[in-house]
């Protein structure tokens, strides 16, 4: 028969004095208190394994655990023990599971993503992501275990987002979200995705487009660059008339080096390398893109060559002439004519589609293809070149006759004004 153990009393326990050696005081189910020579006080617990091996459990010191948390976590075990659960591994279970928690925080699992899909991305775009994240997602509930976290949670850092007014961030935000709850789903570490139906709960945002004047304010837009022409450097002045004429991007054309273009056929062919859509990491569209020059294009070109054709760049940087110029020396440009928040440089761009097929009468295939937008599937791409290519040389001719016409009404209706029609 078990020796009966008398209960201990909170005053023994506060009273027990240190000794040279440790020694025990029982409690009874196995509970004693071991005071060390130290003068601490330890809560164990001797068991019995499943498998009849002695085993020994700790509770914490006194007074961080008192004798009712003691006895709490006495009768926590024996009842794992009845139910035929070893409590020793219980526990070690149940710390594992709290490791695996932290570990696989939001913010874990959202960095772990990033990782996996940094190749797949635009570095810009890798960089943009994860600062967003930085910014707007993990100060709210990074540090939750993702498992745990609820729509409300999300919710509530997106409208965070809505309230200063960013709302397309606000709509990335939520799909990147969701993108890592998925990929936490994927690897085993959650069942659900709290975020993978807000994005019909956001505020809706507006259609954006860049800033760009129509067909009926191209007048009165060449009669300001043709004033402002003087403030000019000659190549900055080139460069926004080439922007109208050739309306490729900005970027395609403040880069471009004097090895593209061959001023004796009059061609200028862009490497899929260079354009927007052959940078792409994954499936880079690797066609070469024909800007098709007017003879007005051709001749700012042969002009411009006289400035600046023993160097590398059509357009050098004034300060560093082994670099290009700087995107912000045609935004400066439009903003000294009055243009700012009115024309950018892809204004250029929808101007030129809108005007070429409402005013000129140029079919969307056309001129789409002249922008290097994306086609539909790879056969189109194929029979475009072949077949619009023609036709798109017509139609940059056609573009800058157009262009030279309504320059020449232009100041006529301003007599006032210098008579700088394009070459």
């Amino acid at each position: 028969m078990p020796k009966q153990v008398q209960p201990l009393t909170q005053l023994q326990v506060r009273n027990a004095k240190a000794k040279d050696k440790p020694y025990k005081l029982a409690d009874g189910g196995g509970l004693y208190l071991e005071v060390m020579p130290s003068g601490g006080k330890l809560w164990r617990m001797k068991f019995r394994q499943v498998d009849g091996k002695e085993n020994r459990l700790s509770f914490g010191a006194f007074p961080d655990v008192s004798l009712v948390d003691a006895r709490a976590k006495r009768d926590e075990a024996r009842q794992l023990l009845a139910a035929g659960t070893d409590p020793a591994r219980a526990r070690a279970e149940q710390a594992r599971q709290a490791r695996l928690a932290e570990q696989n925080t939001f913010e874990h699992l959202a960095r772990d993503w990033h990782r996996t899909m940094i190749n797949k991305w635009q570095p810009q775009t890798a960089d943009e992501i994860m600062r967003r994240f930085e910014a707007d997602i993990f100060p709210a509930f990074g540090h939750l275990p993702i498992a745990e976290i609820q729509a409300p949670d999300v919710l509530d850092a997106i409208r965070a987002i809505e309230q200063r007014g960013a709302l397309e961030i606000a709509n990335r935000q939520t799909a990147n979200c969701s993108r890592v709850f998925k990929y936490a789903i994927r690897c085993g570490l959650a069942e659900r995705n709290p975020a993978e139906f807000l994005r019909e709960v956001l505020q809706p945002r507006e259609k954006g487009h860049f800033a760009a004047i129509g067909a009926e304010g191209l007048p009165e837009f060449l009669r300001e660059l043709y004033a402002n022409e003087a403030c000019m450097g000659v190549p900055t002045r080139i460069a926004m008339r080439l922007m109208l004429l050739v309306f490729v991007r900005t970027s395609e054309l403040i880069e471009t080096p004097w090895t593209e273009i061959d001023l004796e056929k009059g061609e200028w062919i862009i490497p899929w390398k260079r354009m927007k859509r052959g940078k792409r990491r994954i499936n880079p569209d690797k066609t070469d893109h024909h800007v098709c020059l007017s003879r007005q294009a051709l001749g700012l070109l042969q002009d411009l060559h006289r400035h600046t054709g023993g160097g590398t760049y059509l357009f050098p940087n004034l300060r560093d002439p082994k670099r290009p110029m700087s995107n912000n020396t045609v935004l400066k440009a439009i903003e000294r004519m009055g243009y700012k928040g009115d024309m950018t440089g892809h204004g250029f761009r929808a101007l030129a589609m809108s005007t070429l097929k409402e005013n000129l009468g140029y079919r969307h295939e056309v001129v789409d293809r002249q922008l290097a937008h994306a086609q539909k599937d790879k056969l189109e791409t194929a029979y475009d070149r072949a077949k619009y290519l023609e036709e798109r040389r017509k139609m940059m001719q056609c573009w800058a006759d157009y262009i030279d016409r309504v320059a020449a009404e232009a100041m006529r209706a301003s007599p006032g004004r210098a008579d700088n029609s394009m070459p």
